[in-house]
């Protein structure tokens, strides 16, 4: 009878730390769920562990778990800070740069229009670059004589194929490179990408992820 309460207690400490632990996305372990208190059986989605969960920094909301295309609302002003962390910190994401060196390299002279490079001739004569315009615009690009170019940044939910670039939905923007691979521009966000397709929800690497998270606190502790 001693022993009793001993075994009781561990149990009861366990669900009591579940009850109380953050709920996350089953298909990205960063972005926490929360009940949404303006939307009946709602739910928030956001990178922070705040509750109650400030509305104008969350992700977006949803109706379903796991979250659809149908089911989900993105967040204006999100993406706002989203797209200005963007332009402050891609230039330095390693990840970006190293991709910029390697389109860099004699590979890169090859991939034109139909790589995640594409030559500034191209941008400038108003072609849909990286869309496969084919013929010369498949002949520039860095390594190609020195040229610089742009360099596109995709969400990582779903990474196209080497030598391809992104569906317009998955690429969050794009950056100038000269032609020996260094970047040199600004980001320029790209008008079309979306927090959620069918293939997933906002992926980014651990660099650009710790930025905004950092920013979404600036932003909380502003209030």
């Amino acid at each position: 009878m001693l022993l009793l309460p001993a075994r009781i207690a561990p149990t009861y400490g366990r669900a009591l730390l579940q009850r109380r632990g953050v709920s996350t996305l089953s298909t990205n372990p960063f972005i926490k769920v929360f009940p949404n208190a303006a939307l009946d059986h709602g739910h928030l989605l956001t990178y922070l562990d705040t509750n109650p969960p400030i509305h104008r920094l969350a992700i977006g909301s949803t109706t379903t778990l796991p979250p659809t295309p149908r089911s989900f609302s993105e967040n204006g002003e999100f993406l706002a800070i989203l797209t200005d962390v963007l332009r402050h910190h891609a230039a330095e994401d390693p990840d970006l740069i190293a991709q910029a060196r390697a389109f860099a390299g004699p590979g890169g002279a090859t991939l034109g229009s139909g790589g995640a490079f594409f030559a500034r001739q191209q941008r400038q004569r108003g072609t849909a670059a990286g869309l496969g315009g084919g013929g010369a615009s498949a002949q520039g690009g860095a390594g190609g004589a020195g040229i610089g170019g742009h360099i596109h940044l995709s969400d990582r939910r779903n990474p196209p194929d080497y030598g391809r670039i992104a569906w317009p939905e998955d690429i969050l923007g794009s950056i100038e490179v000269d032609g020996s691979g260094a970047i040199v521009g600004r980001f320029e966000p790209s008008g079309t990408y979306r927090i959620l397709t069918n293939e997933g929800i906002l992926g980014l690497s651990d660099f650009l992820r710790t930025k905004l998270v950092e920013r979404l606190k600036e932003e909380e502790r502003r209030g």
